[in-house]
């Protein structure tokens, strides 16, 4: 079995997290360059089989699309064209950014720490591909 890697888009930076191979646990893995992130993809899958990709969907509070979703959109078309045959699972990321900063201050990290925006992303990406992991779980 491979991994989901779950991709938090933006413009200038990508946070990303993988699962285990078993698809249980969800691990921030990096945050890159956007205009790095085709060939840091290609490179990870070629060490890391990848069964599928989670996208965040950038969405306002009213539900509306953010600004950013039509750049979203088309990552997603580019990702389905060089991984075809990789399913891509399209993720509410409504107030993720928040959530991660919140997270970093609850879990001791310095004041300083939140502002890390890099982190925040590879955070906002963990916790993406989480939400898509718990959606996955079957009810007991």
């Amino acid at each position: 079995m491979g991994r989901i890697m779950a991709i938090d888009y933006g413009t200038k930076r990508v946070g990303l997290a993988v699962t285990d191979p078993s698809q249980i646990i969800a691990t921030g893995l990096t945050t890159v360059h956007s205009d790095n992130l085709m060939p840091y993809i290609q490179d990870y899958s070629q060490q890391e089989p990848i069964d599928a990709f989670v996208v965040g969907d950038p969405r306002n509070l009213d539900n509306t699309p953010a600004d950013i979703a039509h750049l979203v959109k088309g990552f997603v078309k580019k990702l389905k064209k060089q991984f075809p045959g990789k399913q891509v699972h399209p993720i509410d990321e409504r107030l993720t950014s928040k959530v991660a900063r919140q997270s970093m201050i609850e879990s001791g990290m310095k004041k300083k720490d939140p502002q890390n925006k890099a982190t925040v992303d590879e955070i906002s990406a963990t916790l993406i591909l989480q939400s898509f992991l718990d959606q996955k779980k079957p009810f007991d």
